[in-house]
């Protein structure tokens, strides 16, 4: 299957529409004494809300909607650890298709459960000695099923982006002009479609993406003009952000449409997943948080203006999620 064209706008309004009634329009959450610390207004997008505990539902769903009826027949393969696991099983359930999923045998038993429990089949990997690249593309070649990747793809980044369109309403709504929005950030797909949307609908608002430290391959790109690498492929608890580079349909996306990239520690992460819980009671993952710790720690200025942070994705261990509570346990 060749790919499409690079996605524009009216893509993210087709995904919309494909997407209606299937995913949760998340809501978009304040705190008034978060306000007042931050003096000006902060609005969360809760995607940790979503079907699967995160996004991922809204790109893998619009991916497998678009594609021919003879493509669906064959089913479609995957590999992840985690949110694109249960986001593709769980599209795949619902639009009643065959799906392969390729795991690493340690991944949290909780996701793999999740992931069998949409239907999907699981095929479990040594993630040390064995590539799951190569387990998925030999599935694929084997059965002709579509290969779905996580990011990387314009259907992909077309579905993430309807949050975006959700994002700009939800706003619109409550009387606020967005001066920014700001979204985590791994391979580009969620942090490109936002943008796409939200300059579509509200031209003037920056939308940033937002990385750990140490795994900023796009922040250093942007700066850069061109394509940089991690030195590292592990090391950080945003377990979720840790893809090397920027894809190559993402990457063109974000150099024309995100602003300046916003980095964070693993320290400011836990202090914003417990914030969420504490003032907005919600559940977020380490990489669901970053965008929301680069506002609570001024790397993206909220004084004065009208931000929203995504936050991503809620699929937190028990032994992290308690890391982070403890941080301000009176």
């Amino acid at each position: 299957m060749s790919l499409p064209p690079a996605p524009t706008f009216d893509d993210v309004r087709a995904a919309a529409r494909r997407l209606d009634g299937v995913v949760v329009r998340t809501p978009l959450l304040e705190n008034a004494r978060i306000n007042a610390r931050l003096g000006g207004r902060l609005l969360i997008k809760a995607e940790c809300l979503q079907r699967t505990g995160s996004f991922k539902l809204r790109g893998a769903y619009n991916f497998l909607a678009s594609m021919s009826e003879a493509d669906r027949t064959k089913g479609a393969v995957g590999w992840s650890s985690g949110n694109h696991a249960q986001g593709l099983a769980e599209a795949a359930r619902l639009v009643g298709m065959k799906a392969t999923i390729v795991m690493p045998a340690d991944a949290p038993a909780l996701k793999i459960a999740n992931t069998k429990a949409s239907g999907a089949a699981v095929v479990l990997h040594d993630r040390v000695k064995e590539s799951r690249e190569e387990i998925g593309m030999a599935i694929a070649h084997k059965t002709g099923a579509t290969v779905v990747p996580p990011y990387d793809h314009p259907w992909i980044v077309a579905g993430q982006g309807t949050a975006g369109l959700e994002i700009v309403e939800q706003a619109k709504a409550l009387g606020v002009a967005l001066d920014a929005v700001a979204a985590p950030c791994s391979g580009g797909g969620l942090s490109t479609g936002i943008a796409l949307a939200v300059k579509g609908l509200s031209p003037t608002t920056n939308v940033h993406a937002g990385e750990p430290a140490g795994f900023d391959d796009l922040a250093r790109s942007l700066a850069a003009g061109t394509k940089q690498k991690n030195d590292k492929l592990s090391g950080s608890i945003c377990d979720a952000l840790l893809a090397p580079t920027p894809g190559d349909v993402t990457f063109p996306l974000a150099l024309r449409l995100l602003g300046p990239g916003l980095v964070v520690t693993d320290e400011e992460v836990l202090d914003a997943m417990e914030t969420a819980f504490r003032e907005f009671k919600l559940v977020v993952e380490p990489g669901g948080a970053v965008a929301l710790a680069a506002a609570l720690s001024g790397k993206l200025p909220v004084e004065g203006r009208a931000v929203t942070v995504v936050c991503s994705g809620g699929n937190v261990d028990h032994a992290t999620f308690a890391r982070a509570l403890r941080r301000h346990a009176p």
